[in-house]
């Protein structure tokens, strides 16, 4: 009995050890919390202001995904997103980045209703661009898994206008 006991308690404290490396090797790389499924190489800020901030520093636009948990249509963009290698890097690269799973208060972000998702561009002259719409005229910033490509075209157009305009 006492044989298996230790025995017991040597692979019980294997167990957590292994367990505790796995946390530490985890711990290593900053946990993307921020990310919230839409892609964990991404760089997001945290707050609108902080974005708005970033973009006019940086001279990038910023892109808002407006999304809720609870919500279908949403998971099933932010699985495409995530999934797309295109998106990511251009969102890495080219974006200052920000999901918010609450409304703000700048209504220029809601021009036609608080729906979700709703992805907006905002210039680095923090002009929120009512002109790069989705393909939908009931919710003109929505996107679904099946508009990717139109919205990689919306993400490139955010970045021409900038050129052109500023």
């Amino acid at each position: 009995i006492m044989l298996h006991s230790t025995l017991a308690l040597s692979l019980l404290l294997i167990a957590v050890s292994s367990n505790f490396a796995i946390a530490i090797k985890k711990e290593k790389r900053a946990p993307q919390t921020l990310s919230r499924g839409w892609g964990d190489e991404i760089t997001w800020v945290q707050t609108y202001e902080e974005g708005l901030y970033q973009a006019k520093k940086s001279n990038k636009p910023l892109m808002v995904i407006h999304h809720l948990e609870d919500c279908q249509y949403c998971q099933a963009l932010k699985k495409a997103f995530a999934e797309n290698e295109e998106i990511q890097e251009m969102a890495q690269n080219n974006f200052i980045m920000l999901n918010l799973m609450h409304e703000t208060t700048d209504k220029n972000l809601s021009p036609d209703g608080q729906y979700v998702p709703r992805i907006m561009f905002i210039d680095p002259s923090l002009t929120v661009r009512a002109d790069i719409t989705g393909r939908y005229s009931n919710r003109l910033y929505t996107y679904e898994p099946q508009d990717i490509p139109f919205l990689i075209e919306n993400m490139k157009k955010a970045l021409r206008l900038i050129q052109t305009e500023l």
